[in-house]
């Protein structure tokens, strides 16, 4: 029960439907609150930064998106230099992480040169700001809303920064009649409540971690992001580039309830704010590795953000950033650095997942 005695647009819309059709699953109530067309969060909200609900890492500091913008430059030259290739970001978000990284790119004009631009970003407000914020980058974005749109005729180099997180998930509860779905119902007030559904899961379909668990466990499974991961990696080995996930989430598949809600910054009861918050799960490292390795790609990782950024560089691109600068501006370099960094910040919550044809060993994953 939401405990609230206003609720959202949504939430109205939601217990309609409920009371019409029956209980829906975890993933379509995440696929609602995140992407309806008329009230959606990213279709209405303000999402990033200080005035939003959360801050990603390319809004900490510059030093993000330039970390990953030398990254795609040489990977780029390890894989030929080719000629053209599309140059792609998931839920770009206001766009300041491909506008930090092509201000890096600027520095390789043959780089630049070969590039074609899309930003995947289904909510038209997004896009505008995403365009705003790139204007006066070296290259203007193209649009597209999901990645089977961008055409299949040269290599694909891709960053997906807190994208898989956004995705819907299925949730599945042991009981005592085995593995069934987590649905959401209405309750005797009819407020929106968490319920048991039809039977979703068998032996064959379980992690080893999960075949020993006690009735109540949690098993979240995420078909749609595996689905778009083995649709990249089949790309990419087909046609080379290479792909970059940077996420928060586990490295092994293992019983748990990562969904949470985000509102002004603070974690929500998941059912309160349907539309108005932020929805999330943990992505599932191993399931996602495993859905690129099946297309024949290569999997580097996962490892944790602070590896990866340290590895990159980037203790040695503070020191320049910070040289001989008032020691205010100092200090908040610091601070950034250990927020993107540091084991008890995003440096170990987050992960980084490299993608690569066969015959790449791309930095840092091969030290």
């Amino acid at each position: 029960m939401s405990g609230r005695k206003s609720e959202t647009r949504l939430a109205q819309r939601l217990k309609r439907r409920i009371a019409t059709d029956g209980p829906i699953s975890v993933a379509d109530f995440m696929s609602a609150c995140l992407s309806d067309p008329q009230d959606g969060y990213y279709m209405t909200a303000e999402p990033f930064g200080a005035g939003g609900d959360f801050v990603t890492a390319p809004e900490v500091s510059q030093l993000f998106g330039e970390m990953i913008g030398g990254w795609l430059v040489h990977v780029w030259h390890m894989a030929g230099r080719p000629a053209r290739f599309h140059l792609v970001e998931l839920g770009p978000g206001r766009g300041t992480l491909m506008a930090d990284a092509l201000r890096v790119a600027k520095l390789d004009s043959a780089f630049l040169g070969a590039a074609r631009l899309t930003l995947v970003e289904t909510s038209p407000r997004l896009r505008e700001k995403q365009a705003e914020t790139l204007a006066n980058s070296p290259l203007k974005p193209e649009f597209a809303a999901n990645p089977g749109e961008i055409p299949d005729d040269a290599p694909l180099f891709l960053v997906a920064n807190e994208f898989f997180d956004a995705l819907p998930i299925h949730q599945h509860v042991l009981t005592e009649g085995g593995w069934r779905e987590r649905m959401i119902g209405l309750d005797d007030a009819g407020e929106l409540c968490f319920g048991i559904g039809p039977a979703s899961l068998s032996e064959d379909d379980l992690p080893p971690t999960a075949r020993k668990a006690a009735p109540g466990a949690v098993l979240e499974t995420q078909p749609l992001a595996n689905a778009i991961a083995a649709s990249i990696g089949t790309r990419i080995a087909m046609r080379g580039g290479a792909a970059l996930v940077i996420d928060y989430g586990y490295a092994r598949s293992t019983p748990g309830d990562t969904l949470q809600a985000l509102y002004r910054h603070e974690f929500d009861p998941v059912l309160a704010r349907p539309g108005d918050a932020d929805l999330t799960a943990h992505v599932n490292f191993e399931a996602l590795g495993h859905a690129f390795r099946t297309t024949g790609a290569k999997i580097s990782g996962p490892m944790t953000q602070g590896e990866f950024l340290i590895g990159l560089g980037l203790l040695e691109r503070a020191g320049q950033l910070g040289s001989g600068k008032p020691a205010e501006v100092q200090e908040r370099i610091r601070a950034d650095v250990e927020r993107l960094a540091g084991p008890d910040a995003m440096g170990t919550l987050f992960k980084v997942l490299g993608v690569t044809k066969a015959d790449l060993a791309p930095p840092p994953f091969d030290t």
